[in-house]
C-alpha cells in the first residue's frame, strides 16, 4: 500500500481522498482549513503544511482550485517542493493552464521526481462514486505506477500524452460541455416560445440523434428550473478563461467559446455565479424575455 499526500480537501477533494483510504492506501493531507473529520476518523493524518506532506509520502496529489493556487501548493515557502526527494512522484489533479503546466512539470523534474497532470470530469457525484473521468499527462512509467491509484478514483482513465496533455484535454472537455449546454438551451427556448412542451421536445430528441448526456441531465435542469450548484458557472468560466487564454497563446480563435463566456458572464452579472452551470440558459432567456418554464 502507497503512502500518499492529498492537497486540498474540498467537495471533490475530500470524496476522492476518502476512495482511497478505503482502497486501504495510508493518507497525509493539508487543506485551507480543518481537515474533514471522516477522513480523520478513518485514518487520514492531517499534516501542517505541503512540504510535511510531501516528507511523509511518496506520491503527492493536489486538488485546488485554479493554477496560482497549484503554483503556491507547489513552490511556496513551506510548499511540496521543499519536502520533495528523487523519486517521488507529483499529481495535480486540478484544472489548471496547460502552459503553466508544463512549467511546473519541468521544475518538479529538476528535482528528480516525475509529475503528471490528471484533471478529472464528473463533478462531486464522480467523486463520491468514484467514476471520474481521469485525463492524465506524462511519462508512461510514471502513469503506470500510479494507475491503480487512478482506478480508485475514476472509471475512465486515459494517458493522453507529455505533461499539459492532460490539462489541454480538460480544457477542450470544457469547450464542448459549455456549447452543448448552450445548444440545448436554444433548442429548448425556442421549442417553448413556440408553444410546444418543452418536456416532451426533450423526450422525442432523447431518442434520436441529438441526444447527449447533456440533453439528459442539464434539459431536464432547465425545464425543472433546478439550478441549485452543481458544476458552479464560476467554475466553468475559469476553465473557458484558460481556454481562450490558450488559444491566444496558439494563434486561435474560438468564437463559439467566446460566445459561451459572454452567457456565463450575463449570469454573473445577475447574481448566478453559485448557480449550475446548466442555468447558462437564464442568459438566453434573459435576452429573448422569455423563460421555458412560461
Amino acid at each position: 500500500m502507497a503512502k500518499i499526500g492529498f492537497i486540498g480537501l474540498g467537495i471533490m477533494g475530500a470524496p476522492m481522498a476518502a476512495n482511497l483510504i478505503q482502497g486501504g492506501h495510508t493518507l497525509f493531507t493539508h487543506t485551507r482549513g480543518k481537515a474533514p473529520k471522516n477522513l480523520l476518523d478513518a485514518g487520514a493524518t492531517a499534516m501542517a503544511n505541503g512540504t510535511e506532506v510531501a516528507q511523509a509520502s511518496d506520491i503527492i496529489i493536489v486538488m485546488v482550485p485554479d493554477t496560482p493556487d497549484v503554483e503556491a501548493v507547489l513552490f511556496d515557502e513551506n510548499g511540496v517542493a521543499a519536502g520533495l526527494a528523487k523519486g517521488k512522484i507529483v499529481i495535480d489533479m486540478s484544472s489548471i493552464s496547460p502552459v503553466a503546466t508544463k512549467d511546473f512539470a519541468a521544475r518538479i523534474n529538476e528535482l528528480g521526481c516525475e509529475y503528471l497532470d490528471a484533471p478529472v470530469s464528473g463533478g462531486e457525484v464522480g467523486a463520491k462514486a468514484a467514476s471520474l473521468t481521469i485525463m492524465v499527462g506524462g511519462s508512461e512509467s510514471a502513469f503506470n505506477t500510479v494507475k491503480p491509484l487512478f482506478d480508485l478514483m475514476g472509471k475512465n482513465v486515459t494517458l493522453v500524452g507529455g505533461n499539459g496533455d492532460g490539462q489541454t484535454t480538460k480544457v477542450a472537455n470544457q469547450i464542448i460541455v459549455a456549447l452543448t449546454i448552450e445548444a440545448v438551451g436554444e433548442a429548448l427556448l425556442l421549442a417553448a416560445k413556440a408553444g410546444a412542451d418543452p418536456a416532451k421536445v426533450r423526450q422525442a430528441l432523447m431518442g434520436g440523434f441529438a441526444s447527449s448526456r447533456i440533453l439528459e441531465v442539464h434539459g431536464e435542469r432547465m425545464i425543472k428550473r433546478s439550478f441549485d450548484p452543481g458544476f458552479r458557472i464560476a467554475l466553468h468560466q475559469k476553465d473557458l478563461n484558460l481556454a481562450l487564454s490558450t488559444a491566444r497563446q496558439l494563434g486561435l480563435s474560438l468564437p463559439n467559446t467566446a460566445t459561451a463566456q459572454e452567457l456565463f458572464n450575463s449570469c454573473a452579472a445577475h447574481d448566478g455565479s453559485g448557480w449550475d452551470h446548466s442555468a447558462m440558459v437564464r442568459a438566453l432567456e434573459i435576452m429573448g424575455n422569455f423563460e421555458i418554464g412560461q
